[in-house]
């Protein structure tokens, strides 16, 4: 770790970024927070998905930084990013929509065993 902190932040294009170092553990942690890796003559550009919304957006930022502080990671959240007043944390991940799943067998038919 080191004491940079790791800045997440919304561009001048509206897209919501990270930048500062970090290391295998915190990439994994954004990435699970549904932050994109993309290449760059630099290393990498870590950002959001476009398009999908400035509430999506703060609060898969908001919990991207709360796990990291949770880690103890050093983290600056742009404050258009909070979803809940600083200092309060994020009760869980995002809400994601179901999964489709299969069918349960039509009535009076029971399923193989």
């Amino acid at each position: 770790m080191t004491s940079e902190p790791i800045r997440i932040t919304r561009g001048e294009g509206g897209e919501v970024e990270v930048e500062g170092r970090y290391d295998a553990f915190a990439a994994e942690v954004l990435r699970r927070a549904g932050f994109l890796f993309e290449p760059s003559l630099r290393g990498y550009w870590i950002r959001l998905p476009f398009d999908l919304g400035r509430d999506w957006e703060n609060e898969h930022a908001s919990w991207a930084a709360e796990m990291l502080s949770a880690a103890r990671y050093p983290v600056r959240l742009d404050p258009d990013l909070h979803i809940s007043p600083p200092g309060q944390s994020t009760p869980s991940a995002p809400k994601l929509r179901p999964a489709m799943t299969a069918q349960a067998p039509p009535a009076g038919r029971q399923a193989r065993r």
